[in-house]
This record gives C-alpha cells, sequence and structure tokens, in this order.
C-alpha cells in the first residue's frame, strides 16, 4: 500500500455476497473493525486496517478454495479422518473446523454434523460432503477444487487449476479454440453445458485459448493441427475427436451437402467434376454466395458430369487435402483427380465457365490420396 508507513498492516477480506453489501458476519464484524482501525491509527507508530473484497475479479488470487469440517464434538472417526486429510493436503488447501454451524459461510443453522464444506471462488461457490471415508475426501476436495471448465489462458490466477488439471487421474476432455474469434461464445456456451453434464463423472473438462496453450501442444505429442481442436485423454494416451454432423437422407437440392463420412466417395471416388464450398453458417460471404451457388448448381444440373457440393466445416473436420484459413473456401476436383482451389470471381458466371475450362471427360472413379485426420 503506497504512501503507507505503519509497523503492522491487518488485512480483512470480506465478500459481496449477492445483493447483500457485505456477508453477515462482515457486516457484524464492520462496526467493530472500524472502531479498532479508529483507536489503532492513533498508535505510534500508527497501526493500519484495511478491507478487501475477496469476491472481486481483481482479487481472486487472495480467494482460493478452502476447507470448513463442522462437527459436533472434535473426537471420533469422522474428525479424525478429517485430520489426516488436512494434514496429507495442507501445503494446497487451507483446513479449519468448528462446532458452530452458523460460522459456515452461505450456509444456515440446520446444517446437520458432520460435514465439510469447501468453498471456491468460481462455478457453485461452495459445495458440502459428508463421506469421511479418508480416500474419499481426499478426492472429493482435489476434484471438487478444480472449475467444471478448467480454463488454459495467459491469466495467472487460472494457472494453479491448470496443474491440478493434468496432475488428476481423470480422463480428459480438451477443446483449444481461438478465444478471439466470433464463434468463441458459441463454443464455450456448449463446451459448459456439456462438462456439466458430466459434473460427478471421472472426466476433466479444459478450453484452451490458442495464443497461451500452444507450449502444451509439443507436450501432448500433437503436430500439423487444426483448430478449433478437441480431443481426450485416458491412460496416458489421446483420442481425437472426429466432427462429424449427421447427413439428411435425402439430398435432392442442387448444392448437394457433403459431411465428413461422405466427403471422400462424392468428392474422390465419383468420378466427376466436383467444386465444393466449405462454409460456416455465421458467415455473412457465405449467405452472400449461397444462391449463387444455388444458380450455378440449376445451371449445370444437365451435366451429369459436375456435382455442386457444399460442407459446414465448423461441423464436420476438414482433410488435410484442404487448407480451409477461412470461410467461404471453394475447391474444384476434376474427374481425373485434380486438385485446384478456386480464387476466381464470385458470380454465377465466373464460376460456370471456370468449371467448363476445367472439367474433364467423365472419368472411371480415380484412386486419390485421401489424408485422414491424424494427430
Amino acid at each position: 500500500m503506497s504512501g503507507v508507513k505503519s509497523s503492522l498492516l491487518v488485512v480483512m477480506p470480506y465478500e459481496d455476497f449477492y445483493s447483500m453489501d457485505l456477508c453477515g458476519h462482515c457486516k457484524r464484524l464492520e462496526p467493530e473493525y472500524e472502531k479498532a482501525a479508529s483507536i489503532l491509527s492513533k498508535h505510534d507508530p500508527p497501526i493500519v486496517l484495511a478491507k478487501v473484497d475477496a469476491n472481486d475479479e481483481a482479487n481472486k488470487d487472495i480467494a482460493s478454495a478452502y476447507e470448513i469440517g463442522l462437527f459436533e464434538e472434535y473426537a471420533g472417526e469422522e474428525f479424525e479422518n478429517y485430520i489426516i486429510v488436512a494434514e496429507k493436503l495442507r501445503a494446497d488447501y487451507d483446513f479449519s473446523h468448528t462446532s458452530d454451524s452458523e460460522l459456515l459461510r452461505r450456509g444456515d443453522a440446520g446444517v446437520k454434523a458432520p460435514i465439510v464444506r469447501l468453498f471456491k471462488p468460481f462455478d457453485e461457490l461452495f459445495v458440502d460432503f459428508q463421506d469421511f471415508d479418508v480416500d474419499a475426501l481426499k478426492s472429493f476436495i482435489e476434484t471438487a477444487s478444480i472449475p467444471v471448465v478448467t480454463t488454459f489462458d495467459k491469466d495467472p490466477l487460472n494457472h494453479p487449476y491448470l496443474m491440478k488439471f493434468f496432475n488428476n487421474p481423470n480422463a480428459k476432455a480438451m477443446l483449444f479454440v481461438n478465444f478471439s474469434e466470433v464463434y468463441f461464445d458459441s463454443f464455450k456456451t456448449t463446451f459448459y453445458d456439456v462438462a456439466k453434464s458430466y459434473k460427478g463423472t471421472k472426466i476433466s473438462f479444459l478450453l484452451g485459448d490458442l495464443d497461451a496453450s500452444k507450449g502444451a501442444f509439443s507436450i501432448l505429442a500433437l503436430k500439423k493441427i487444426k483448430f478449433p481442436l478437441s480431443f481426450f485423454k485416458t491412460d496416458g494416451n489421446l483420442t481425437p475427436f472426429k466432427k462429424v454432423r449427421a447427413n439428411s437422407e435425402v439430398n435432392n437440392e442442387p448444392v448437394k451437402v457433403v459431411v465428413a463420412d461422405s466427403l471422400h466417395d462424392v468428392v474422390f471416388k465419383s468420378g466427376k467434376n466436383v467444386l465444393l464450398e466449405f462454409y460456416a453458417p455465421w458467415c455473412g460471404h457465405c449467405k452472400e454466395l449461397a444462391p449463387i451457388l444455388d444458380e450455378v448448381a440449376v445451371s449445370l444440373q444437365a451435366d451429369s458430369d459436375v456435382i455442386i457440393a457444399k460442407m459446414d466445416a465448423t461441423a464436420n473436420d476438414v482433410p488435410k487435402n484442404f487448407d480451409v484459413a477461412g470461410y467461404p473456401t471453394l475447391y474444384f476436383v476434376s474427374a481425373t483427380g485434380k486438385l485446384v482451389q478456386y480464387e476466381g470471381g464470385r458470380t454465377a458466371e465466373d464460376i460456370i465457365n471456370f468449371i467448363k475450362e476445367n472439367k474433364d471427360a467423365l472419368a472411371e472413379p480415380v484412386k486419390h490420396d485421401f489424408v485422414k485426420d491424424e494427430l
């Protein structure tokens, strides 16, 4: 605290809880704290009393997870096991115990002992546990003190949770995305919903920002990866998650819908000339191109050598044969297997002329080196 000269600085952490200015215990303490501050300020040298809102985002680093055990008496198997776990985990967590249920913050006098309440500055803020088996209690504390979704970004306040995430024995579901992209909020909401639905299972979830977590990829032995990327880690092995949106049984529109599982057959094995669009549903340029591709497909409908197709690249994994850095991205695959990215004009006439100039005569399906996604 700059500008303050004293022999002692005492800080009172308090909590701004929902609509209350202070928690109940903080409210009761505040006037006495003010009196003490007035008296101690006259001390020579002065003793300064201060207070910190431990629920403020800027102060989250002082509001780490801690446990309070509630017991009717400080004896018996439950209490002894609680002390055993506290001794084992004291280096990483703060433990205390009481026989007065009113001292349990965010609680009520009706809470029955014995019980352990774990407080944390995220998710549901506190959680209770009543299994006093040593292994069960230890596992509960280590698991409950990790957020439902651990965030891997540049915020140093999230870093302690990363160590807990990677050190715990659970299976791990990890999603790496660019936090600055427009699709991030949608991905984050969906990922959190999935994580919440698996709460209580032995699966831990992590959401990583590409800019902050690239160093982890070498540790995880990931090479030539495309993002967004999600994968699962079980028993030390990484299993990539392949995005495949179910294809409609009816595919009779002029522009054919392709998914990850059907792309190889439609584009590389059909022996036809295929113009393929990789698009994103939220992309404005893709929406502008959609009626133009419809016009192209209708104009060439009588030509059995040609297929106009599209694939939602946000719902399906894109094979490495294609470099899709933005949307929309167009590729042309001739009947003889020549692959070229279309970078011409975006009018129906431009696209039709390109197809007519570059298409091959209908050929027997050719063997094409189809590159599957691998880590």
